[in-house]
């Protein structure tokens, strides 16, 4: 057995790789690059590297030359999760066509790494821009290359249309799909996560005991969620007493879901002490059940009850996360505060939790309402050297605000600097920085950044991420 190398070396040789995929301009000198290198390509290498280009919304293209030039070297077979990761970002950038030659490729090779889940990766990017009758027909598809077309797969479409297209569409597909499949607990699990409506998750619900099937605390988390979404808080209360009947006992799911709802009927306080309440039962808040009372303190404004909570959570060691920070950039973006909004932003650099796309686009849009320019360079260069975030969502508004600004040398350095790591600026972005600097007569640059831009090719159009943060 070769020896491990440490941690912070196997990220090095992931930035590495990473440089050089997103700065070659050629296949030729891709290859000679990865072999002069040094690197040891191996499967836990690739899949980070994959993963580096999804969650920095990289080149997909770039993506899958390094995934067939590895994929071509004699004895190598991707991983499942590698190539989950690679169909997933050649669904978000809407390459299907690459998605069915990547799948027949994996078939020749190793058939046995598409799965259920493959086809649920695959489903949801195609749910997304594609309409229902698409989706079934994607679905379909997959018949020929998963080996097992079962009840599973079948569960899989139903959670993507659940997610990605509506209640309606999911219950007819349901209705007329389900004689070729038999319905299952998980079946009935994932229509009831999907359900608004309190009577008609209700009444599923009924027609699952009817067919024999068992609900179990999934099943009822799905219902009491429903209910207190619903604002239906006492319902909920009484479905937890019914569990407890059945000798199925709450979990931290389900009274996460009680603190969510109690805040929404005004109650923070309530949610509070149901968090207190948890211990008592030996079900200990996790990370999501204190988020979900911290949003209760912010959406009434108390703050230093969510920031009490807040130290609380690091205190226990459940170190908040980005959806924590999120809570308070929202209340902060929407009440125009920004000196509390970078406090915040600081206090999450300094304990080395990295924003995600929905902060940086609260901050980023902020920092443009109040023309704030040097804040916003500071996230982006944090962006730049930490590898976080979407750079074509922020780097829009970012390019809108130095354009509006006057500042043409910051916004080509920071147009520069996007495309040396393998991201596309839109032409929007393109066009307005193009009409300042012709205004300025600056050619060679104007030359400079023309011949960056075509290195991406026509076929590459990141005109706006499908996936907008949501504000």
């Amino acid at each position: 057995m070769g020896i491990l190398k440490p941690l912070s070396s196997r990220n090095d040789d992931v930035d590495t790789v990473f440089r050089i995929l997103t700065s070659c301009t050629s296949s030729k000198n891709l290859k000679q690059s990865l072999k002069s290198s040094g690197v040891n390509i191996s499967n836990d290498l690739v899949d980070k590297v994959l993963k580096r280009f999804r969650f920095s919304h990289g080149n997909p293209l770039q993506a899958l030359e390094f995934f067939r030039y590895i994929d071509n070297r004699r004895g190598f077979y991707h991983t499942a999760d590698s190539l989950d990761t690679m169909l997933y970002i050649l669904g978000r950038g809407r390459r299907f066509d690459l998605i069915w030659d990547v799948l027949a490729d994996t078939k020749r090779k190793d058939k046995s790494l598409i799965s259920p889940r493959t086809m649920q990766v695959v489903l949801a990017r195609v749910a997304k821009v594609c309409s229902v009758r698409q989706t079934i027909e994607t679905f379909e598809r997959f018949k020929k290359l998963v080996p097992e077309f079962d009840i599973t797969c079948f569960n899989a479409l139903l959670r993507t249309l659940c997610q990605e297209k509506s209640m309606t569409d999911a219950r007819n597909v349901y209705h007329s799909l389900k004689h070729d499949f038999r319905p299952n607990l998980q079946t009935f699990n994932t229509l009831l996560s999907g359900w608004k409506s309190v009577e008609e998750a209700e009444g599923f619900f009924e027609e699952m005991r009817e067919m024999g099937v068992k609900p179990d605390i999934v099943s009822y988390n799905c219902l009491i969620d429903v209910c207190c979404k619903g604002r239906e808080v006492e319902k909920a209360y009484k479905l937890v007493e019914r569990m407890r009947d059945e000798d199925i006992s709450p979990d931290v799911i389900t009274y996460t879901s009680i603190i969510g709802g109690l805040g929404l009927v005004g109650q923070p306080d309530k949610g509070g002490d149901v968090l207190k309440e948890m211990k008592e039962y030996g079900c200990y808040p996790d990370a999501a059940a204190y988020n979900a009372a911290i949003r209760n303190f912010c959406i009434a404004k108390r703050f230093g009850d969510a920031f009490r909570l807040m130290d609380e959570m690091v205190e226990k060691g459940l170190g908040p996360n980005a959806t924590t920070y999120n809570l308070f950039f929202r209340v902060f973006f929407w009440s125009n505060d920004l000196r509390s909004a970078w406090n915040l932003y600081q206090r999450m650099m300094d304990t080395g939790c990295l924003p995600n796309t929905q902060s940086c686009m609260f901050l980023i849009k902020l920092f443009k309402r109040q023309e704030k320019v040097e804040m916003a360079l500071q996230l982006w260069n944090h962006m730049v050297e930490k590898c976080f975030g979407s750079y074509i969502l922020v780097s829009d508004v970012l390019f809108d605000l130095l354009c509006d600004m006057g500042k043409l040398v910051e916004a080509e350095k920071c147009f520069l600097e996007m495309i040396e790591k393998g991201h596309k600026p839109s032409n929007v972005s393109f066009r307005r920085i193009k009409v300042l600097m012709e205004l300025a007569n600056k050619q060679e640059a104007l030359q400079n950044l023309s011949q960056k831009m075509a290195i991406f090719g026509p076929s590459i159009v990141h005109e706006r991420e499908e996936n907008q943060a949501e504000m």
